[in-house]
């Protein structure tokens, strides 16, 4: 994040001759700043005295802190469900390669096979 070039305790002095009635592109011209900069601490830093400033600065780094080490946490989430995943599909696949699967996905033995797919010849009798 970039470096502010101005000091908390500057940024409310600015903010405060504005209140005090000093016109925005005077104190903009005069500290040497965009008056969107002026604007942006006006939204952010409005109506603080420099306790809530400091507070808020560090409820940032420490908001800042946290989401990276959510980030971190959730990466790590991803990969071991990842390698879980992988594993799992390592160990249902055959380890010698000859087991067969059937029209419904069900895995065989090796020597056996789907039934279903077979024509099976059953004894008739002629006599009716």
């Amino acid at each position: 994040m970039k470096k502010s070039r101005f000091t908390d305790s500057q940024i409310l002095a600015i903010l405060k001759q504005a209140e005090s009635g000093v016109p925005v592109p005077d104190l903009c011209r005069d500290h040497g700043m965009s008056s969107a900069s002026f604007y942006k601490w006006r939204a952010k830093f409005g109506g603080m005295d420099a306790s809530m400033m400091s507070r808020l600065k560090e409820l940032e780094d420490e908001n800042r802190r946290l989401k990276k080490m959510y980030a971190e946490e959730r990466l790590k989430s991803e990969v071991l469900k990842e390698a879980i995943e992988k594993s799992g599909e390592a160990i249902s696949a055959p380890r010698d390669g000859t087991a067969r699967s059937g029209r419904n996905g069900h895995e065989y033995p090796p020597g056996m096979s789907d039934l279903s797919d077979q024509q099976v010849l059953l004894p008739v009798s002629l006599e009716a």
